[in-house]
C-alpha cells in the first residue's frame, strides 16, 4: 500500500511538471498563440501590400497609369504643353537662392609649401 501511494505521487508530480512547465505546457501555448497572432497580424499588412501591388500593376498593363507616372515621377510633359513652374517666395529653395547670390566669394587659397627632405641614414 505505501509503494502505491508513493508510485501514486510521483505519477502526479511528473503530470503537474508536464502541465506547468514541461513541452506542451500552458506557458508554451500561450506563447504559441501569442506569435500566431503577430504572425496574422503581419500577414494581414503584407496582404494588403499585395493587393496594392498588384492593383498597380493592372493599371501600368492596362495603360492607365503610365502617363500619370511620367509625368508625376519623372517630370515628363507633352510637346503641345509648357511647363509652368510657380515659386512661393516663402520656400525654403528661394532662400538658399537669396543666400548663395549674398555670399561672398572664397578668398585666395594659401600656396602649398614644399615639404622638407630628410636625409636617410
Amino acid at each position: 500500500m505505501k509503494w502505491l501511494v508513493l508510485i501514486l505521487l510521483l505519477l502526479l508530480a511528473f503530470l503537474q511538471y508536464r502541465l506547468w512547465v514541461g513541452e506542451g505546457s500552458l506557458a508554451q501555448i500561450a506563447l504559441m498563440k501569442h506569435a500566431i497572432e503577430k504572425q496574422e497580424r503581419d500577414n494581414a499588412h503584407l496582404r494588403a501590400r499585395n493587393q496594392a501591388l498588384a492593383s498597380d500593376i493592372e493599371a501600368l498593363k492596362s495603360g492607365e497609369s503610365v502617363e500619370d507616372r511620367a509625368r508625376r515621377d519623372m517630370g515628363m510633359i507633352r510637346n503641345d504643353e509648357s511647363f509652368v513652374l510657380i515659386v512661393d517666395e516663402k520656400s525654403p529653395a528661394v532662400d538658399a537662392k537669396k543666400s548663395i547670390n549674398n555670399a561672398k566669394p572664397p578668398s585666395k587659397p594659401e600656396p602649398i609649401k614644399p615639404a622638407k627632405k630628410v636625409p636617410l641614414s
